[in-house]
This record gives C-alpha cells, structure tokens and sequence, in this order.
C-alpha cells in the first residue's frame, strides 16, 4: 500500500515556519539587535544584525582562523560564539535577542549561544 501525504508537511516547510514563528517574536532593534545564526553543511555562521536600519553590525563564521583550527563541530561553534561576543565587545554591544533560525537549542547551536554568554553577550 502506497503512503498517503495527506496532511503531511515537508521537511522545509516545517522548518520555514519553525524559523518564522522565531523571526516574528525575535526582532532587532537598535537597542537590543538580534543574532541571527546560520548553519551550512560544512560551516557556521553568526551575525548581529539591526533589522530597524537592515545592517549587520558584526559577524563570525568558522570559516575564520581561530575556529577552523578545531576539531569537532562543537568546540568550532563555542569559538564562533566567544568571537561574536568579543567583536560585539568592541562595537560596545552587551545585550541581544538570539534569533536560531528555525534550528533547534541544542548541539551546535546551543554551544554557540553558551560561547557567546561567554564571552559576554546577554540573551
């Protein structure tokens, strides 16, 4: 017997909506701008971005060369997050609203929200 789809969703489609049921309560502002993170296959990318005026303020991705000297996913990530949080130091940005994107708070993006409350970013 063939399965039905029916009522069934694709994969991406309850990811879309996950990620705008996240991006509607997750909101940038000047004062408090959003992190947004970004997963590829191969890399991890965040950026803290100010939806008011549409500019990324700062970034980190392990793609840089702090991180992509680390073995596993997770520690790259943690890297990734301690970077965000010291550039957002130097823009003298403390406190944002994390945006995950649709992923969820665990595995690599949850090591990448305790490497930023690390290095000292509020969320």
């Amino acid at each position: 017997m063939a399965h039905q789809r029916g009522n069934m969703r694709s994969k991406i489609e309850k990811f879309r909506q996950r990620k705008n049921r996240v991006r509607a309560k997750a909101g940038g502002t000047p004062a408090r701008p959003r992190l947004s993170v970004f997963r590829s296959n191969r890399y991890l990318y965040a950026q803290i971005i100010d939806d008011s005026q549409g500019k990324t303020l700062v970034a980190a991705s392990s793609r840089e060369k702090e991180a992509s000297t680390l073995k596993t996913n997770m520690e790259k990530a943690g890297k990734v997050g301690e970077a965000l949080a010291k550039k957002a130091a130097k823009a003298k940005i403390k406190k944002v609203t994390f945006d995950r994107s649709g992923y969820k708070y665990h595995g690599i993006i949850k090591a990448l929200a305790e490497g930023a409350r690390r290095g000292g970013l509020e969320f």
